[in-house]
């Protein structure tokens, strides 16, 4: 690539998100004569790719399309074929951070929603219930994947108390240690600025359940109706599902937005580590435990179960943190023959232990 086509590919790509560092990893294909680009959108095997030549139309086959955590997936800079019918992607860049759940297959395998996220959105209604466990949930898969969480609280304008959204802030904030935490109301423009800061830098993802309000608030951030919704409902003041598919968009003001479609099912895949930092007051904890594999169930000298009973620690955050350890433990244990065999084992130790209690508390003659 000559000085000039590499200044012109720098500046048609750099609204989203072409550095320096990727231009180095692209070296290799540019030799090749291939196109460098980003992927936009992703529709059945076939993909949108922007280009310096513009928007390109591009076949996947080419990239290992039976491994579901190596398919092309919205956010992947990728080397495109520069002609063709079919024209195809030959092949993807290191991805520096990846968005990634299980998948509803019985088998063990991970779904990779975005790619070379920097900020990961996690969009919450303030019209209903807050699921506090939903969110630890998406929190955890955000700091697993390297993107920077950010819990963004929609519809607010939907809740005229100003000291209840206070209120609802504040409890989504003791969920979320590390986190910003923002409320916004699209239709008012409150907090937008606050999210617009955030996004201008970088790629962000939008997540969250369906009808929670990110197609709104992607329209807000872009100042045009280019994602399409539906009208909120008056008795829940839940949207409807509209987006159908995860598209790349360049904000006006700076920054990449990947809007995703409503995720009924967030399933951890191997987010140990993100789990321990949705739970990081827990975690530490556990450091002044007596003991160094402390359960915190029923051990003596366990600091957890004593932050518990003195009102430091709310009951429903440890029980959260443990279901979704659990939760995360069986999804690695079906690829992980050797902790399959350590969960059998401590089930085992468990067993005995309770057995032991039992037959001390029933006394020595119980069996005769």
């Amino acid at each position: 690539m000559t000085s000039s086509s590499a200044a012109s590919v720098s500046s048609a790509l750099a609204p989203y998100g072409w550095d320096d560092a990727w231009a180095d990893e692209f070296a290799p294909y540019d030799t090749e004569g291939l196109l460098p680009g980003r992927v936009i959108r992703v529709d059945r095997g076939q993909c949108d790719v922007v280009t310096a030549d513009g928007v390109l139309r591009a076949d996947t086959a080419f990239v290992t399309p039976h491994d579901p955590m190596r398919v092309v997936c919205t956010g992947d800079w990728v080397a495109v074929e520069p002609g063709g019918n079919p024209r195809y992607v030959r092949a993807y860049l290191p991805r520096r951070t990846a968005f990634v759940r299980s998948t509803s297959s019985k088998r063990s395998e991970g779904q990779i929603l975005a790619a070379n996220v920097d900020h990961a959105i996690v969009a919450v209604p303030l019209a209903g219930e807050l699921d506090l466990g939903r969110i630890e949930r998406f929190l955890a898969l955000a700091w697993e994947s390297g993107a920077q969480p950010v819990v963004v609280l929609t519809k607010a304008d939907l809740v005229p108390d100003t000291g209840t959204v206070a209120h609802l802030v504040q409890d989504v904030e003791t969920s979320a240690p590390g986190v910003p935490v923002v409320p916004v109301s699209a239709v008012d423009g409150d907090g937008l600025d606050v999210v617009a800061a955030i996004v201008g830098g970088g790629t962000s993802v939008l997540l969250g359940q369906s009808g929670a309000g990110k197609s709104t608030l992607a329209n807000a951030l872009l100042g045009e109706d280019v994602m399409a919704v539906q009208a909120t409902r008056d008795v829940d003041g839940k949207g409807r599902h509209t987006t159908t598919t995860r598209n790349l968009l360049a904000l006006p003001g700076g920054g990449v937005l990947i809007d995703t479609p409503g995720l009924r099912g967030v399933g951890l895949w191997d987010a140990e580590t993100g789990v321990g930092q949705v739970f990081s007051e827990i975690e530490e904890l556990a450091e002044r435990c007596r003991f160094h594999d402390c359960a915190h169930e029923a051990e003596p000298g366990c600091a957890v179960l004593a932050a518990v009973e003195d009102g430091d620690l709310p009951e429903r955050r440890l029980h959260s943190y443990r279901k979704l350890l659990r939760e995360n433990q069986r999804i690695v244990a079906k690829t992980d023959a050797r902790l399959r065999a350590e969960i059998r084992k401590d089930w085992k130790r468990k067993g005995a232990i309770g057995r032991a209690a039992m037959e001390a508390k029933r006394g020595p003659h119980w069996r005769s």
